[in-house]
């Protein structure tokens, strides 16, 4: 397991952006599927971006598609996500974790009115 702390989430109006950030206790994203998860009050978890070790590849739930943006940075063992266009259906915390469920972040709350 990896230690992952979230930051970034907050309020905003919708139509606004906020980007999160997950920082790591070691250098796995380069070797590691990471992504995002979203768990809104009384609904199941939803997988939001995740992207691929080595050539990085995305993918997006189908909610989230054209409006975030999943990406690494290898030297500074953080992972983002961009989110644009927010609605107030994003409104969850959100959890950085490694695609296998092995590791989850502490979460970061979004809420977008």
């Amino acid at each position: 397991h990896v230690q992952l702390v979230e930051s970034g989430g907050g309020s905003v109006q919708a139509g606004g952006s906020l980007r999160l950030s997950c920082a790591s206790s070691g250098s796995i994203y380069d070797t590691m599927c990471m992504g995002w998860v979203r768990q809104a009050p009384g609904k199941d978890r939803e997988g939001v971006a995740a992207i691929t070790p080595g050539r990085g590849r995305r993918y997006y739930g189908d909610s989230v598609k054209g409006r975030f943006t999943i990406s690494r940075d290898n030297a500074k063992n953080t992972l983002y996500l961009q989110m644009n266009s927010l609605k107030p259906e994003d409104t969850a915390m959100y959890y950085c974790a490694t695609c296998n469920g092995d590791s989850l972040g502490q979460g970061t709350q979004v809420t977008v009115s």
